[in-house]
């Protein structure tokens, strides 16, 4: 199903933004959808051999010009910028097609799009530029994060520089002449990772440092020294390769780094994550629509107790609450990227900065309202939903990774919190006042 007669956008859109709406859905119906089925179910070597769905699937994108969607016009952005509500329009209608392509899409963007705004006028005319008007998929980025023994925590140490007990980073960057020489490893789990040609890195700088003393940089991966894992097989986003990263004496110049270690990187990192906890939100969101849809669209037609289940009050409620996630994840969603886009990318000094507790809790809320809305379509659709044939028991798996990628929800929570309990302003509590009014 497409899902036009089910979608309803309260915000009520001018007639620009319902084109765009339209034509980035078509391409989710068209062009996601059928890649993703097909890829979830190759083999993870098949994924990512030439001819793969997956690179015609990134392609078209690449060719819409979607990609630039993020940067300013001096940059090879839009000669009239996208509006956040068109920016969340998209990344939403991308994950109603596909997580996996849709988390590619976003993967993609990160080294580019942070070396078009810190980048090194050598980095911007060698790389962004042509990333810029690539429209066949030619260039393409990850996020290398995760390490084998670093997760969620290396996530944490970029806002927190009391984390030396969190150990030493499994790649480290030493200072060289003229750049730095990267040694070790990035985990299995880096999205893009067996099909990317340039990463964006986070390395420690020195090996007697902890995670919050590292480096940010863009790095090819075609150069001597680089190796890639096989592909892994996983639950879910089965649509996105996942590989590890070997880092064998790997030189990056001064030029590709965008954050030398210091205190800025801190402040950097804190900024990133609120930029990527804001676009994932706004794809989880497409993941919860899409499990909505396919629920109510099965409820209407599967008869049991003599009429159509929609009719019975048990699953009319449980549509009720689904339809209230979406609703409020997108409402939610949206505000946070228009916030983080106007704190982080709309100024040029980066303004006072966005806010790390709204916008993790942005990515925590959607992506929950994404697995249990894919939790309850299985529910709804009872074996039909756990049916390989079955859209709804790809989009449970996928779901159910989402509360793991990116940050698990514990650690993202536990960031918000932390934020919360030290930077929230309201009026200083004295107990022995309260006792005393009492």
């Amino acid at each position: 199903m497409s899902g036009d007669r089910l979608f309803l956008d309260i915000a009520g859109l001018p007639d620009d933004e319902q084109q765009v709406r339209q034509a980035v859905h078509q391409v989710a119906v068209e062009v996601l959808r059928p890649a993703a089925r097909a890829l979830d179910r190759m083999e993870p070597a098949q994924r990512i051999e030439p001819g793969s769905p997956f690179f015609s699937a990134l392609a078209t994108l690449k060719s819409l010009g979607y990609h630039r969607m993020f940067l300013p016009a001096d940059a090879g952005g839009p000669d009239v910028p996208l509006s956040t509500q068109v920016q969340a329009i998209v990344l939403e209608e991308l994950g109603w097609g596909s997580l996996g392509l849709a988390t590619a899409f976003l993967v993609d963007l990160l080294p580019l799009t942070a070396a078009a705004r810190f980048g090194s006028p050598t980095l911007r005319a060698g790389l962004v530029a042509p990333w810029v008007e690539d429209e066949s998929g030619a260039y393409h980025g990850c996020w290398a994060v995760t390490e084998p023994d670093h997760g969620s925590d290396f996530m944490a140490a970029m806002r927190d520089d009391s984390v030396a007990t969190f150990g030493r980073g499994q790649l480290v960057a030493r200072r060289a002449e003229g750049g730095w020489m990267l040694h070790g490893q990035k985990s299995a789990w880096v999205s893009s990772g067996p099909v990317a040609t340039h990463a964006a890195v986070h390395a420690q700088a020195g090996t007697d440092g902890d995670l919050a003393h590292s480096l940010f940089a863009v790095v090819p991966l075609d150069v001597l020294g680089v190796r890639r894992g096989p592909p892994v097989d996983m639950l879910g986003v089965r649509d996105e390769p996942q590989g590890e990263l070997f880092f064998d004496a790997v030189f990056v110049p001064d030029d590709n780094v965008l954050v030398a270690p210091g205190p800025f990187y801190g402040v950097f990192g804190d900024q990133l994550l609120c930029t990527t906890s804001a676009a994932i939100a706004n794809v989880a969101v497409g993941v919860a629509r899409a499990a909505l849809e396919e629920a109510l669209a099965y409820a209407r037609q599967r008869v049991q107790g003599g009429r159509p289940i929609v009719e019975h009050k048990n699953v009319q409620l449980t549509l009720y609450t689904m339809f209230e996630r979406v609703e409020t994840a997108r409402a939610y969603s949206r505000a946070v990227l228009d916030h983080v886009q106007r704190a982080v990318i709309g100024s040029p000094d980066g303004g006072t900065g966005a806010s790390p507790r709204h916008s993790r809790a942005a990515q925590v809320f959607a992506k929950r309202a994404a697995y249990e809305n894919a939790h309850d379509a299985v529910q709804v659709c009872g074996a039909m939903g756990l049916n390989r044939e079955s859209l709804v028991e790809k989009l449970f798996r996928d779901a159910r990774c989402l509360l793991i990628e990116d940050g698990t929800l514990e650690v993202l929570s536990l960031d918000a919190a932390d934020d919360l309990i030290h930077n929230y302003e309201s009026e200083v509590y004295d107990l022995e006042e309260v006792m005393a009014r009492w």
